[in-house]
């Protein structure tokens, strides 16, 4: 019997490891952190062995493949022992493709993964599909694969993910732009981060479908390097040669051979250029997938949004609170203060993730009467922000935080947490930090 061993028991490891068991392979798995009562409880109902607070090496190490959670780093000591004796390692997603011939639609970039992975799966389940959300959103993959199959699955795969796939295949592929991410992690080396997102279009055969976005500076120098088998389907905010997917008039279009797709602006729900281009992606995904024009326009037009994502959190004596935890890089800061329209105080802060802030300056100059920093140290903000022209306070809780906002914000103002940074120095993750912004300003 092949031993498989699952590092990291998250939503991601504890799937894999039913999957794994129910495929009859000898299954162990190992978390340095406490395991959440929820996933031990899974394991247990299906007699599969775990460990948390350790990793035995004897246990790891005689495994015959190893799924790992994108959290681990490839430096992780264990991982490096288990690279040292060519143990196969793999990602849940790759190994939940192996016994699956379900469609998946597969969608990744530096920003908007989530807000089109959440639009696509609306736009299916609004159709009536069989339909599954997956990946770093929605439950595990291969739990669903295991216990409650699709015909459809969507997916939003972070480059950690992809870093781990090899024979995996996206029938839809989707890339929305590539910009500095997690480079702490890719020895802060951009290439090696390009490469990682460009493995989505690996193994796609003529069948299979490219969506992505035609002005991405980086998608554009890297499609001179590859030989793409798949339907390219570019889109761009106007209409240029070789784009099937753009804005005219004051109308989204996309060509299509006897009749174009179109829908007026302002009909469509999310609203501001950076949310055109997920709206341009996930259209494109549901049309190449069958999916009715019908379907498509209702969906587009009653999407909700997504949570920590320029959520409104509340209005307190004139000032509007936004959520944007979700922006953990410095692009998905960008959008978000290229949006505001109001005097903004910008929350800035927490893992720093090699981020250069020179790309938001001038919106920060131009947008901004105060910053406030968050995080465990906040020198490197400090020293570059240190002739802003308005009020700068350092703070290292979320209460101590919002209540700077609060000293600092008047009537017509807007508080804005977009905080350009990874969440973990402070908080469990971007989802703990919103809620607890969102619960400050509700008390």
């Amino acid at each position: 019997m092949k031993k498989i061993v699952i590092l990291g028991a998250g939503e991601s490891g504890a799937g894999a490891a039913v999957l794994a068991k129910s495929k009859g392979f000898d299954v162990f798995v190992s978390d340095m952190s406490s395991i959440k009562d929820k996933y031990k409880k899974l394991l247990d109902e299906h007699d599969i062995r775990w460990e948390e607070r350790q990793h035995s090496e004897n246990e790891i190490l005689s495994a015959d493949e190893i799924i790992k959670s994108p959290g681990i780093p490839d430096e992780a000591p264990i991982i490096q022992k288990a690279i040292a004796k060519d143990i196969h390692i793999i990602s849940e997603i790759e190994f939940a493709g192996r016994y699956t011939s379900s469609k998946m639609i597969c969608i990744t970039g530096s920003n908007g993964k989530t807000t089109t992975t959440s639009l696509i799966y609306h736009i299916f389940k609004e159709a009536g599909y069989d339909v599954g959300l997956a990946g770093n959103i929605g439950n595990s993959l291969a739990l669903q694969v295991a216990e409650t199959p699709h015909e459809y699955y969507i997916i939003e795969l972070s480059s950690f993910q992809l870093d781990n796939m090899y024979d995996f295949k996206a029938d839809v592929a989707v890339l929305l732009n590539i910009t500095p991410d997690h480079l702490d992690r890719y020895d802060n080396n951009m290439q090696n981060y390009v490469d990682a997102k460009m493995r989505i279009v690996q193994n796609q055969t003529e069948k299979d479908y490219f969506i992505y976005w035609y002005d991405d500076p980086i998608i554009k120098q890297e499609l001179e390097k590859y030989d793409i088998h798949s339907y390219q389907c570019p889109f761009s905010a106007v209409k240029k040669s070789g784009v099937i997917a753009y804005m005219e008039e004051g109308q989204y279009v996309i060509e299509q051979s006897d009749n174009d797709f179109r829908i007026p602006q302002d009909e469509l729900a999310l609203k501001g250029v950076h949310n055109l281009y997920n709206q341009f992606a996930a259209g494109l995904a549901a049309l190449v997938s069958g999916i009715s024009r019908e379907h498509i326009r209702h969906a587009l037009s009653t999407f909700p949004g997504v949570e920590h994502r320029l959520e409104n959190a509340g209005v307190y004596n004139g000032v509007q609170f936004i959520n944007d935890s979700k922006a953990t890089n410095v692009d998905a800061c960008y959008y978000a203060l290229e949006s505001m329209t109001t005097p903004t105080i910008l929350i800035l802060g927490g893992k720093d993730k090699g981020n250069d802030y020179n790309e938001i300056k001038q919106l920060v100059d131009e947008k901004c009467k105060a910053l406030v920093f968050l995080g465990a140290d906040n020198t490197k903000l400090l020293d570059f922000f240190h002739d802003f022209n308005g009020e700068i306070r350092d703070t290292h809780s979320m209460k101590e935080c919002v209540a700077e906002c609060k000293k600092i914000a008047t009537a017509g103002d807007t508080v804005l947490l977009s905080p350009c940074c990874a969440s973990f120095d402070l908080f469990h993750n971007m989802e703990d930090r919103g809620e607890q912004f969102k619960t400050l300003v509700k008390e």
